[in-house]
């Protein structure tokens, strides 16, 4: 009996597993220079977990982020549910917080990206485009 417990305790660790999902939206800027930036979201609704990093189409390296908000307005009373959702995300960076990521989607649609430098408040837009190819390997394929 003791066996089969032991067993048993052992075996539930992979009943309750999850895969974390990625999901990559590629972005250019929508004035000034043309700057590539590529965003990925991971997921674990097991865990009930998720963060998020982006990537400059020059740069090796991501910048990771920290989820700090969403936020869900129903577009209009009385017709087939519609909201849109605006999602904050933090820029970390040497463990100071250098900026902020705000996503705006309806569904699966991305109306926009817009980030915030914390130090100069600089603002910039960044205009979603899902026709860019990407994958989890390679990231956005400019």
């Amino acid at each position: 009996m003791k066996k089969l417990v032991m067993l048993m305790l052992l075996a539930f660790p992979a009943f309750a597993h999850s895969e974390v999902e990625t999901e990559i939206s590629c972005f250019r800027s929508q004035e000034g220079k043309d700057i590539k930036l590529e965003f990925r979201i991971y997921s674990d609704q097991v865990a009930k977990w998720s963060g998020a990093g982006v990537k400059y189409g020059t740069s090796k390296e991501s910048i990771p982020l920290v989820f700090k908000s969403t936020e869900q307005e129903v577009m209009s009373d009385g017709r087939p549910f519609q909201s849109t959702t605006t999602t904050t995300w933090v820029e970390v960076v040497g463990g100071a917080v250098t900026g902020e990521y705000v996503m705006v989607r309806q569904g699966a649609l991305i109306y926009g990206m817009a980030y915030t430098n914390a130090k100069s408040k600089k603002h910039y837009g960044f205009e979603h485009h899902p026709q860019i190819e990407s994958s989890t390997e390679k990231g956005c394929q400019w």
